[in-house]
């Protein structure tokens, strides 16, 4: 699957691309400023200045994700060079990196096993009997770039990219689980662990499959503790677990309606783990967990008013450093306090960016940190504790650098119910009075939107709009009761929290009421097609990228899949009568422009969801622009297909919501 050599060169990532902020960082340790910290003058100068180029926004991040070797000689990460994207091994003393191309594939994940060895996902589309399937493979790669070797090449059928564990003892073994099969009925249907030695390329199986259990789960000395099985239809749960590597599996929690109490990480104590799961107020926290009881223990880690992210663990998958929270920005909480006083110092250093840390050597004297704002992309640096030196590693958008955009904000207003609502702001710089409004819900809908770098608010902000991201009920982050308020309100509530974030814009003076358009992706896509369809006479114009149109479509689309019983049981729940909010049912309804783009190769919603729409509405006679990306994926994975979006964009708000 991995197409073309591996080619050595001299990266845009090395160093010198942030050369001057660099030196004085090394040099006497002074804090350095995001550029752009702009005086009353220079913000009405600013206001006052062409548009930037469309294509700096369009450019896909130039790197993404490093991650440290355990030495912290090396790193790997996804780069995007001439808009195509390729790994990349990276020395930090500036010897010349090793790319690899993926082709048509996906590169998913990596990850160091050792100081000489990586694995990496990749996944493509390949066709199975008249189907397209996604299929998944493990690579392993060498460090110095002439080693690749895909695991369970000749063996492994639809999923072969789970890697359970790698060693943390210097040597270059992983577990790996996966499919020997593509048939239910088949044993190799579910899948088997074998623990794989990259360096020598022997494999040893450590335990077959056993019916109904996809995923396996191994603590940090590699031994496979738990198993989640299911039922073919995905409405019942239980969790296997054993205390060891031997022995056998017994099911210590079963579930019907998704609470299957599960580790979120093995500690280094056998019968040990932490759990996610919610307080007494519905809002997530980190709890000790007693495998052998399956019972909760004392509570770790708590946030009021917001759920926690993932856990932050070290380099032997079996402490926890700490964890991830999402409050109205990312944050990180280090409960380590040797990483907590680093993370400070490294934020004092950096002033005014959010700072985050993102990659550890094993040792920890080395960390790759995030330096960004809401309003910059920002860049990562090397930290060398024994130095005391940051070290630049690139960009994440070149064409724009440090430099501080458009100001984000994130705003609260009352839904017409009494409903409390977070959304995020972001404005013109230099402007805030009486803006054309562009409202941009995400997607999901269990998602949510914070104050950090979004490509598409800074593009519009830059056009001269305002752009409100509300988080309306159903939104993930605030708690399983604000969650559980979206259920049956798809189309409905869930659209009334979108409209009157405009009538709270409205009242402020940000927005004017009668210049509104809404544009989204995906659920957000959705809730474009309704309100274009629903609210006409609110809404200037509408635009919907990979939007669903037809949700009973959807579910006959899920029924195709494994566990897709409980995807359609879910989708069931929210509308009362999915017919009756499918756009796609009402299309003498549609009353304002609409812009429509959709991606061929979209695995997550499929393209006929557009396709089927612009046809009816078509026959309709009603105003709709189509554009349909051949390559392009539900995620934006390729710059030209980013480029000639914002390039429809920009035209379709020209002529129907002009700034």
């Amino acid at each position: 699957m991995i197409k073309g050599r591996w080619a050595a060169g001299r990266a845009a990532t090395g160093a010198g691309l942030l050369a001057l902020a660099s030196a004085a960082l090394a040099a006497g340790g002074q804090p350095l400023p995001l550029a752009g910290s702009a005086t009353q003058a220079e913000t009405k100068v600013a206001a006052k200045r062409a548009p930037r180029p469309i294509e700096d926004f369009a450019a896909l991040p130039m790197l993404q994700s490093p991650e440290l070797s355990p030495n912290g000689k090396t790193y790997a990460a996804r780069v995007a060079l001439n808009g195509t994207l390729y790994l990349a091994i990276i020395p930090v003393d500036g010897a010349p990196p090793r790319y690899a191309g993926l082709g048509e594939a996906d590169l998913n994940w990596w990850r160091w096993v050792n100081d000489d060895w990586l694995v990496i996902g990749i996944g493509r589309t390949s066709p199975v009997g008249d189907e397209d399937w996604y299929v998944t493979r493990a690579v392993a790669v060498g460090a110095d770039g002439q080693k690749v070797q895909v695991l369970a090449k000749d063996s492994a059928a639809q999923n072969g990219d789970d890697i359970l564990w790698a060693a943390n003892d210097g040597t270059a073994r992983v577990l790996l689980g996966y499919q020997t099969s593509i048939y239910s009925n088949d044993p190799g249907f579910w899948p088997r662990v074998d623990l794989f030695d990259l360096a020598t390329g022997k494999r040893t199986r450590v335990m077959e499959g056993q019916p109904g259990v996809m995923a396996w789960y191994a603590d940090g000395k590699g031994a496979v503790r738990m198993g989640i099985g299911q039922s073919d239809d995905g409405r019942r749960r239980r969790l296997l677990y054993r205390a060891g590597d031997r022995g056998r599996f017994r099911t210590v929690d079963r579930d019907d309606d998704g609470s299957l109490t599960v580790p979120a990480l093995f500690l280094g104590d056998t019968g040990k783990a932490v759990t996610i799961a919610d307080d007494e107020k519905g809002f997530s926290a980190l709890y000790e967990l007693d495998l052998e009881t399956m019972t909760r223990g004392k509570q770790l880690m708590a946030t009021e008013g917001f759920d926690l992210g993932g856990v932050i663990s070290d380099s032997g998958d079996s402490r926890v450093l700490g964890v991830g929270i999402r409050t109205d920005r990312p944050q990180q909480h280090w409960m380590d306090p040797e990483i907590a006083k680093l993370a400070k110092q490294l934020g004092d250093r950096i002033r005014g960016a959010q700072v985050r840390l993102v990659s550890f050597s094993r040792d920890q004297s080395r960390v790759i940190l995030l330096a960004s704002g809401s309003d910059s992309p920002g860049a990562y640096f090397l930290y060398d504790k024994a130095t005391d030196t940051l070290t630049d590693l690139g960009f994440t958008n070149p064409k724009i650098g440090m430099k501080r955009l458009h100001p984000v904000r994130t705003i609260r207003y009352k839904a017409r119910d009494g409903l409390e609502i977070a959304a995020v702001l972001t404005t013109p710089k230099g402007t805030d009075r009486d803006l054309p409004l562009i409202v941009l819900p995400h997607g999901g809908p269990f998602a949510r939107d914070t104050e950090e770098w979004d490509w598409w608010t800074q593009f519009l902000a830059d056009r001269g709009y305002a752009v409100i991201q509300p988080n309306y009920r159903g939104s993930s982050g605030y708690g399983t009761p604000f969650t559980e308020k979206g259920e049956g309100q798809w189309g409905l509530a869930m659209q009334d929290d979108l409209n009157d974030a405009v009538s709270a814009l409205a009242k402020q003076g940000i927005a004017d009421p009668k210049r509104v358009c809404m544009v989204g992706a995906s659920y957000g896509g959705y809730a474009a097609l309704r309100a274009a369809e629903r609210d006409p006479t609110l809404y200037r114009c509408a635009v919907s990228f990979a939007g669903v149109s037809d949700l009973n479509a959807m579910r006959r689309y899920d029924s195709r899949f494994l566990y897709s019983g409980a995807r359609r049981d879910w989708l069931k729940r929210q509308a009362p009568d999915l017919a009756a909010v499918s756009p796609i049912n009402n299309p003498a309804g549609f009353g304002t422009p609409l812009l429509v783009v959709h991606g061929v190769k979209d695995r997550v919603v499929p393209v006929r969801q557009s396709r089927t729409l612009v046809q009816r509405l078509k026959r309709a006679g009603k105003p709709v622009d189509y554009i349909e990306q051949p390559l392009a994926d539900h995620h934006f994975s390729r710059e030209q297909d980013r480029l000639e979006f914002l390039k429809a964009l920009e035209s379709f708000l020209a002529k129907h919501n002009p700034a």
